[in-house]
Order: C-alpha cells, then structure tokens, then sequence
C-alpha cells in the first residue's frame, strides 16, 4: 500500500476504499453521527484504517459544510489610522489564530476594491467606523448575520472611553504649561469623521473645563495649502498651542508653523496623539499621547469572538494604559 499521507491528504474516500464501504459509511463513522446503524466491526475497521492510512479531517471543509468560514473581516477606514495601528493588528490576529480564526483586513471608502464579504462568507465583519445602510444591506445579501457595530448603533471603538482620554491628557499638558487659547486640528478625511469627532468633543469638553478657550477646529493638509492656512489664521488669532489629531496632523502643523517663521514651541506649541515613529524622528520631536494598542488589539478580537460563537466578553476598552510622551514641540 503506497504512503498516501505522505503524498496528500488522504480522504473519507481513501478509507472507504480500504475498508470496503461506502463513502456514506465512513462519514458515519468519522463524524460519530447519531442514529446511524453500522456494527462495531465495522466501525473498527473504519477508524484502525483511518489511524494506520493518517487520516486528518479537514477542518476548514467541516466548518464550511456548517456555514463557517472561520474568518474574522476588519474593515479599516480610507486612511489608515497610524503607524500604531499595524501592531494592533497584529495582536489581534495572534489573539484569533490562537482561537482558530483568521483576520482578515480591507480598506473602505469610495471607489475601493469590492467588499470581501461578498466573497469570503466571513462568520463576522467588523466596522472601525459605522457602516452605512447600503453596506449592512449588501451583507445581508450576501448571506453575513453577525455585524459589529450592529446595524442602527455607532461604532464602539470610535466611542470607547479610552480614545476620549487621549484627546483630554493633551488638553492637560498644555493646560499645564501654561496655553490658555489653542485650536484642534483635525484630517481632511471623511472616513474618519466619527473618531476625529469624538476626540474633538473630549478636548473641547476638557478645556473648557479647565477654563481654556477652543478657537475651533481646522481641516488640514500639506498639499493643498490649507496647513499654511490655518497657521496664518491661528497666528493672527492669538493661539498658542494645537491639538492634533494624530502625529500625522501634528508634522503637517508643525512643518507649516516652521515654514512660516514660526519658533516651535515658543509661538506655537504642538501635540499629536498616537506617538508613531514619525513623532521622535520630527524635528523639533512631537509630543505625543501614547496608548496600549496590545489590549485594545485584544478587546477587539474578544468582541470578534464573542460574536463568532459566543465566547465570553473577560476585558474592556474603558481602561487603557495611556500617557503623554512629552517632547520638543511643547516643552522646548
């Protein structure tokens, strides 16, 4: 008898040819279906061939054959949410590989790829952002039942207390050196517009309770102008100090404030959030706000879980570990 394992999988049919059954029979037997008559000698020899030929059933087929796919889909905004995003992921794809699942990503917005849910049958689809009508419809259809955020709620991490806190611990570092008068800037992104909302509302909220006025909030980008805009505006509107967005808005501000003969931090001081690579390699260094992406990683792929099959909800996203790097670009 020729090593069949060593050359392929060896299947349901193999065996059935080895013991002389049906393939019906084997099935039976390798899946312990209740209810079906077959003899203890015959069940014995199904199961020594399956051991002596290596037979490993197909998990992936069996879960299909269920109506699983065993696969996890990310939809990540238009722009990506920063450098620190990729470990994230990747925590949260060690998190579902231990649990049996893949995750798999895609990029949204308009004039994209088409989605992968139309494809993959992924068991959940997990929204960054809110998904539209039109997007749980085209779910529907295409056969996806566990959707999150669930369609008529917002998303959750966008709205996750530990973001808000971030956008208040830059509010205090510059509340404590001393600004009285800042500006938030923001992307000029409308796939992000639910999370640069909820940070903006946290900042303004802060400040205002720490009796600081908000002068307002501006879209920026380097290469449309509008950074160098906004720069002359906040200047000429006495502002001291910004709270970006992101270390992405806070290089575009900062690069246009130095551009503009400004001394950073001396007439503008600036803060990012997120605290990428780019934030220590900018000149002057950006503060930052630097949070535990490792554990939101991990809330996401337990929420991920507890919708695949019902795994128990054990941590939240209410708190994370996260803190101020503070650098050059406020503290001089």
């Amino acid at each position: 008898m020729p090593d069949l394992a060593a050359a392929r999988r060896v299947t349901a049919v193999d065996i059935a040819k080895e013991v002389g059954v049906s393939r019906a029979t084997v099935g039976f037997v390798l899946n312990n279906t209740p209810g079906k008559k077959i003899s203890d000698a015959t069940r014995a020899r199904v199961l020594d061939a399956a051991a002596r030929l290596g037979y490993q059933p197909n998990r992936a087929a069996a879960d299909l054959a269920r109506g699983r796919s065993k696969i996890i889909l990310l939809v990540l905004p238009g722009r990506l949410l920063g450098s620190s995003l990729q470990a994230s992921l990747d925590e949260s794809a060690r998190v579902l590989a231990e649990a049996g699942y893949a995750l798999v990503t895609q990029t949204g917005g308009p004039g994209g790829a088409p989605p992968l849910w139309e494809t993959l049958n992924p068991d959940v689809v997990i929204g960054w952002t809110t998904f539209t009508d039109d997007e749980v419809a085209s779910m529907r259809l295409a056969g996806v039942r566990r959707i999150v955020p669930r369609p008529g709620e917002s998303a959750r991490y966008d709205q996750a207390p530990g973001v808000s806190e971030g956008a208040r611990m830059q509010v205090d570092h510059l509340h404590e050196l001393g600004h009285r008068r800042i500006a938030l800037a923001s992307l000029a992104d409308s796939q992000m517009l639910e999370l640069q909302r909820t940070r903006a509302e946290a900042a303004v909220r802060r400040a205002e309770d720490l009796g600081m006025e908000v002068v307002g909030v501006r879209a920026v980008a380097h290469a449309d102008g509008s950074s160098a805009d906004a720069v002359r505006a906040w200047a000429a509107d006495g502002v001291t100090a910004i709270v970006a967005y992101n270390d992405d808005v806070a290089a575009t501000v900062a690069g246009a404030a130095i551009a503009a003969g400004l001394r950073i931090p001396a007439d503008l001081a600036v803060i990012g959030h997120d605290d990428s690579p780019m934030a220590e390699l900018f000149y002057p260094p950006l503060s930052s706000v630097r949070m535990d992406t490792v554990e939101a990683a991990r809330y996401l792929a337990e929420v991920a879980l507890h919708e695949a099959d019902g795994r128990p909800l054990t941590s939240t996203w209410t708190e994370l570990d996260t803190y101020v790097v503070a650098r050059k670009s406020t503290t001089g």
